[in-house]
């Protein structure tokens, strides 16, 4: 059986899924979710980048395009209408490919380190080896990528991954990246300051060794210096 391809989800239907997909493992008592709790997912200010505020409204417009290719079901018992996603189904993934695309969806590009420790509630991956071999499955499946490798940025020592369920990424400088090369200009003027006073220091030196070179040549000579 193939698995169908996936239409390309925008960044607020990639947020229902990744609250969705963490608060199964982070909050199962309440799980399946209320539509006011899904919500609230969405809105939350740790744990997400970009940070959004988004609508009951426009949440409902996502959970019907996601409804499309099977990826969030409903349920209508009791009085209050409940989501949950079907993502592990609906894709043929093991969880602990969706515990990488959660954490991606949610945070946005990410080290293997950084995916490590951002999806360890919802799944405890044993070193950063394993994470990367998931990594590359997603990266290599034969039915389309669902990650990629970004390039390295300057300064930092190891590449970021992220999803592609909305495309492709923008690549963009991040501010810990942008931070570090305007210190090491810092640095560099420093470091010339330095030198140019190191230099003055070295000059006025020479300079009172020749004065008194010569009022020892004058003295020897009997001329006034």
């Amino acid at each position: 059986m193939t698995v169908p391809r996936l239409p390309i989800l925008s960044l607020l239907e990639t947020r229902v899924l990744g609250v969705l997909c963490e608060k199964q493992h982070t909050v199962p008592d309440t799980y399946p979710l209320s539509l006011n709790a899904l919500v609230a997912g969405c809105n939350q200010k740790t744990s997400r980048h970009p940070v959004i505020e988004v609508s009951e409204t426009e949440v409902l417009s996502a959970i019907d395009s996601l409804k499309g290719p099977a990826l969030i079901v409903e349920t209508s018992g009791g009085r209050v209408t409940r989501y949950a996603h079907n993502m592990e189904r609906g894709l043929r993934l093991p969880s602990q490919s969706i515990a990488l695309l959660t954490a991606l969806m949610l945070r946005g590009p990410q080290t293997a380190g950084e995916l490590r420790t951002n999806s360890e509630r919802l799944h405890r991956f044993a070193d950063i080896s394993a994470v990367e071999g998931f990594l590359q499955e997603l990266a290599e499946r034969p039915e389309g990528a669902m990650v990629v490798e970004l390039p390295r940025q300057p300064g930092a020592r190891e590449n970021r991954w992220a999803h592609l369920l909305s495309g492709a990424p923008a690549v963009e400088e991040t501010p810990v990246a942008a931070s570090s090369v305007a210190a090491s200009a810092a640095d560099v003027t420093v470091g010339e300051i330095a030198a140019l006073k190191a230099n003055v220091a070295r000059l006025e030196a020479e300079i009172d060794a020749l004065k008194g070179l010569v009022g020892k040549l004058c003295a020897e000579l009997g001329v006034a210096g």
